[in-house]
């Protein structure tokens, strides 16, 4: 069967309306704060919208059918292309001056991986921060799944993209029409983003800093409109709190919060992955707070104020703020957990593998790969005395099928492949060890901080040029998880059939 090309290029004019109307809000933003940059703004925004509204009116006579392969390069393709406009409000107004660096932080906002090239973060004109942190905030949910709401429009269905855009084990669903599910999604996703730039502005933060950290905590990026990150409010430990439960949330699945606004307690309840997740935080937390407690120098690992509220209460908070930013793969930092112990040093290089919960905007390998994966390696050794026994593997007391269990081995096998190729690549750019095997792990997992060179206090800036076009490359297929970016190398993917 022969590619529909035409409908894959009305799908990226599509993304390119999209993108090129946030471009436009970002620069609004840049109107009212009068940082100099507006017009520079709003010409990449116009572009953007020109480009995109010419891919769709050459494409409009086209079928309006869309199989997988078209969905896997749709989401591919349309990520690369939504990154490649995004370099243009950088560029035009000579934040970044470097194509690389700018396909770089675009990436790295799209993906919400949140590593960054910018040595000034706060000199950088508002409406260039917004948009950054923008990026950060339409590649949370995926701008997949944010089209897709508005497909029937167009008159085509969208269960090939959202296939595409979010794979794994769960399929739960909160309506039968996908797209209806898209919008509760935003919907919930808006909610919190909202809810979370009010808290922060009571709590402390002006308007600009709160909507940028809400839209970067929901998206679990990680870009911060301050040099510091969120340690430049170590004085102020509730607005790190309110962080630490969006962070919580945002790694959560966001079926389970509509079930939370629907009264469905008990579903939350029960989720196996859910209560993981919980019991893998609170355990983590306890660990690293008494590490830190005990054996850690806050005052030398801190980066902007003193600890206030007492040594155990900034312990807890440190501990607890760095475990979730890790698992969820947000990467906003309080403090450099580097300087601690290199127990916790190697302890957080373990939680990069982790990622949040699936249906969240984690990135990572998911929870529920992980409970799935134990839960038939412990089974392994019952069917080892008792070969002749069906004992399947069960999830959310459903049997799992034996394809669901063989795919989830796949992936892990070729996360942990592509993690040791992606540190062999830095290493061939003369990057010691240490930082080679952070910058590899942090990309793939979309986690933003790493080790060594580039640890939690320094950015990716002296990075070699080719070593940033690796990182983009691990950041998307980490963000893709791994399918769907690395299908399109397979020379049967292309076959017309």
């Amino acid at each position: 069967m022969k590619l529909n090309y035409k409908i894959i290029f009305h799908f990226f004019g599509l993304l390119l309306l999209f993108n090129g109307g946030f471009v436009l809000l970002a620069s609004l933003i840049s109107l009212i704060y009068k940082d100099g940059v507006t017009v520079q703004l709003f010409l990449a925004g116009i572009l953007t919208l020109i480009i995109g509204a010419l891919g769709m009116l050459f494409t409009r006579h086209h079928k309006k059918e869309m199989n997988k392969r078209e969905g896997y390069i749709v989401v591919t393709f349309g990520w690369i292309i939504m990154a490649l406009a995004g370099t243009l409000p950088y560029i035009f107004t000579g934040s970044i001056s470097s194509f690389t660096d700018a396909f770089f932080e675009t990436m790295s906002g799209f993906t919400t991986t949140g590593a960054s090239i910018l040595n000034d973060i706060e000199a950088v004109p508002k409406g260039v921060l917004f948009w950054r942190s923008l990026t950060h905030w339409i590649g949370g949910m995926g701008i997949i799944v944010l089209a897709i709401a508005i497909l029937p429009l167009l008159g085509i269905g969208g269960m090939q993209l959202f296939a595409a855009e979010a794979p794994g084990p769960s399929t739960d669903k909160l309506h039968p029409r996908i797209t209806d599910t898209a919008k509760r999604l935003w919907l919930i996703y808006f909610g919190y983003t909202a809810a979370e730039t009010i808290l922060l502005k009571v709590a402390g933060m002006s308007f600009f800093d709160a909507i940028n950290h809400a839209l970067c905590t929901l998206s679990t990026g990680g870009f911060s409109t301050k040099n510091a990150s969120v340690a430049y409010w170590n004085d102020q430990p509730v607005i790190q709190y309110i962080i630490i439960v969006f962070m919580f949330l945002a790694g959560t699945n966001f079926v389970l919060s509509y079930f939370a606004f629907k009264g469905k307690v008990q579903k939350i309840i029960k989720d196996e992955e859910f209560k993981l997740y919980f019991k893998f935080i609170a355990v983590f937390t306890v660990i690293a707070a008494l590490i830190i407690y005990f054996r850690a120098d806050l005052s030398a690992s801190s980066i902007a104020h003193p600890m206030v509220w007492g040594e155990a209460e900034s312990a807890f908070r440190h501990g607890l703020f760095q475990v979730i930013s890790v698992i969820t793969t947000t990467g906003f930092v309080t403090a450099d957990f580097t300087m601690w112990t290199p127990f916790l040093v190697v302890f957080f290089f373990g939680l990069m593998f982790l990622g949040g919960s699936s249906g969240s905007t984690s990135g990572g390998v998911k929870v529920v790969r992980h409970l799935i994966l134990i839960k038939n390696g412990f089974l392994e050794f019952k069917r080892t005395l008792h070969p002749n026994a069906i004992i399947p593997v069960r999830y959310n007391t459903k049997s799992i099928s034996g394809d669901i269990v063989f795919n989830i081995l796949a992936f892990f096998i070729l996360y942990m492949l592509s993690f040791i190729v992606g540190a062999l690549g830095f290493s061939m750019m003369e990057i010691d060890f240490k930082s080679a095997v952070g910058l590899a792990a942090s990309s793939l997992g979309n986690v933003g901080p790493a080790l060594g060179d580039f640890g939690p206090v320094n950015n990716f800036a002296n990075l070699p040029s080719v070593g940033k076009w690796w990182c983009s490359f691990l950041m998307l297929i980490g963000r893709l998880e791994l399918f769907t970016v690395l299908i399109l190398f397979t020379p049967f993917f292309w076959r017309n059939r």
